[in-house]
């Protein structure tokens, strides 16, 4: 029983109370900017998390449902950075892979005419790989030559950009300059059943790849020989290279793999909610998923509730903004703060440090 006593001292404890304190610190930043510009900030946020929330607790399925939707691509992101952060790698990348991925989908979902169960498992691995390939440059310039990860993967974002903007006006041009054409229906993630169920809602099959590969992440990286090695060359490369393990390949296939997932990621967008691809603009999802995952300490499990966070929030702000005069930027100065102080999560466990030790001194007189 002594185990289980609530110890701030405790290293572990002070690690998993730093994210909520995030949250809180968040949130209560919101609560004064509000006050500040003169706007009610109970009324705000009580609004907020009734749109945020209402549905989970009142039964209201299509909204319940449109937080799953906003939060599918977030656990998928999330999960990109966090694999690469648990491997010694900064995945800045995650938006031009996910956009690639997306593209790859996209293109697949308008120019092949195949059995729905064909053409979605087509559509998927497609974007899969393009993220994946997507990924190699950044890892192998990382692996041979030594160059940071976060200059080339930044760079790639922007060649992404440009390029899908170039294949989508050349190869699969819509009705307006600024989109490409609708895939075909049975490309579409989008199923009759999950729509009704959830009154509308348009959440798809995309949050059922989400949910399994958390668990497959978790079981590379917490169960198998291969993710225990990935983990070995992020703590540290020389080591795990004395040790005998492939560290240049490992850090290649780990770029490969949160490619991968940022692809996924592209998929459960594009042909899971848009169902086309507008072109000129980086998808935010990739750049919210540092947040996820840095709130989420970059485990599976933490970045699916980091992500549920912030898919309900985006859901609540709108209602929000609905209700009230409010703007909807409030949620965006919330999640940015949320970010803030979870970049700053080791200033926090100091914070934690020095109350346990005032708490352990006051004790001892």
């Amino acid at each position: 029983m002594k185990n289980m006593k609530f110890n701030l001292s405790d290293d572990a404890v002070q690690k998993k109370l730093a994210p909520f304190a995030s949250v809180i610190l968040g949130f209560l930043v919101g609560f004064i900017v509000l006050f500040l510009i003169g706007y009610n900030p109970f009324e705000g946020f009580t609004y907020l998390f009734q749109g945020g929330f209402k549905g989970i607790l009142s039964g209201n399925l299509k909204q319940f449902g449109n937080g799953l939707l906003q939060m599918t691509p977030l656990v998928l992101t999330g999960l990109s950075v966090a694999f690469a952060f648990r491997t010694g790698l900064f995945n800045i990348g995650v938006p031009g892979q996910m956009l690639v991925g997306g593209f790859m989908a996209v293109y697949l979902g308008v120019t092949l005419d195949l059995p729905r169960m064909i053409h979605l498992i087509v559509v998927i691995l497609g974007a899969m790989i393009a993220g994946g390939i997507w990924a190699i440059v950044p890892g192998i310039l990382k692996a041979k030559f030594k160059i940071h990860e976060v200059v080339t993967s930044i760079m790639m974002n922007y060649i992404a950009l440009w390029s899908v903007q170039y294949a989508v006006k050349t190869l699969i041009p819509g009705k307006y300059s600024t989109e490409s054409a609708t895939i075909a229906e049975t490309a579409s993630l989008k199923m009759a059943a999950m729509t009704e169920f959830f009154s509308g809602s348009a959440v798809n099959l995309g949050l059922i790849f989400a949910i399994i590969a958390c668990f497959i992440i978790w079981f590379i990286l917490e169960k198998t020989t291969f993710g225990y090695e990935l983990k070995a060359v992020g703590y540290n490369h020389h080591a795990a290279e004395y040790a005998g393990m492939k560290a240049t390949r490992n850090v290649i296939l780990s770029m490969i793999i949160a490619g991968i997932l940022a692809g996924l990621a592209g998929a459960t967008f594009y042909v899971g909610y848009t169902d086309h691809i507008k072109v000129g603009v980086l998808p935010t999802q990739g750049y919210d998923g540092i947040a996820v995952a840095l709130l989420g300490l970059n485990t599976p499990i933490g970045v699916f509730l980091s992500a549920a966070l912030f898919g309900f929030m985006k859901v609540g702000g709108a209602f929000m903004q609905a209700m009230t005069e409010i703007p909807s930027e409030l949620i965006d100065i919330i999640i940015s703060t949320i970010i803030y102080f979870s970049a700053i999560s080791l200033l926090l466990q100091s914070f934690f440090k020095k109350i346990a030790s005032k708490k352990k001194d006051g004790g001892a007189k």
